[in-house]
């Protein structure tokens, strides 16, 4: 039986007293850890579960240029080796002509976790910077823990939220992947050229560079029969031109319920 303590559970609104504290709802965020179970790799799969104040949004991992990405430290868990997030498929928002991605309502959150030994306990700890929006966004930190045990067994919220990945795109026809980098004053300028069949109507590209500390504009796409291009700057903590590794430019495609994903691309 999966014993799971979900008692130390923290909310904090940093700077919430100068937007008024009165303005934000006082369950703004609830973040819980849905157990899960061990999977045939000897890997346990759990989720974050975040449920937002209604009308109240977070961020996906590629938050888009006006978002807030998220941070997540797992140091204070035990028996972890390493921890993998499964990101389900985004919603695209437009406020005020800028693009973001994220999540409304509910996110389930897929961790699967690397054990250091698979006979002993697994305490996982998780302290959360997110960026939560409105009318007005603001910085909020959720840290919860739970005690997870091996005999844990299927879970249809997190099964659910597997299933809402995005598919490999090679699965969906994708051909060919390549990008074109340019220098600019402050970073590069990454053209993707993909060949593949339409996904749907208004695809939105995401590119990814891979690498921390990367800032990546709003990608600028155009659709010519069987290419898709997408142009988007990114700019590192240097402010300068940087050495970009193609393998591990990350590109998504999104358009109505559908999703596809690709790693890597070849010189342009």
């Amino acid at each position: 039986m999966i014993k799971t303590c979900a008692s130390s559970l923290f909310l904090a609104i940093l700077g919430s007293a100068a937007l008024g504290e009165s303005k934000l709802p006082a369950d703004l965020v609830q973040a819980t850890i849905l157990p899960g179970w061990r999977t045939a790799d000897g890997t346990h799969m759990a989720a974050l579960k975040l449920e937002l104040s209604p009308g109240w949004k977070t961020y996906w991992r590629a938050p888009g240029e006006a978002g807030i990405p998220p941070e997540f430290d797992w140091t204070g868990s035990q028996n972890v080796a390493g921890v993998r997030l499964h990101w389900p498929r985004p919603v695209v928002f437009d406020t005020n002509g800028m693009q973001t991605l994220g999540y409304h309502d509910v996110l389930v959150l897929p961790v699967e976790i690397a054990l250091k030994d698979a006979d002993q306990p697994l305490h996982l700890a998780v302290n959360a910077d997110l960026g939560v929006c409105r009318d007005i966004c603001v910085p909020a930190q959720v840290h919860v823990t739970a005690d997870l045990a091996p005999d844990g067994k299927g879970d249809a919220a997190i099964r659910a939220a597997l299933a809402d990945q995005p598919l490999p795109a090679r699965k969906l026809g994708l051909s060919n992947a390549v990008c074109a980098v340019e220098p600019i004053a402050d970073g590069l300028r990454v053209t993707a050229s993909l060949t593949m069949p339409a996904l749907g109507k208004g695809e939105t590209v995401v590119l990814e560079s891979g690498a921390p500390g990367v800032w990546v504009s709003q990608a600028m796409s155009l659709r010519e029969g069987g290419t898709l291009r997408a142009t988007a700057d990114m700019v590192g903590n240097s402010g300068q031109p940087f050495a970009l590794n193609r393998e591990d430019v990350r590109i998504t495609v999104l358009a109505g319920d559908r999703a596809v994903e690709t790693w890597g691309c070849q010189g342009g």
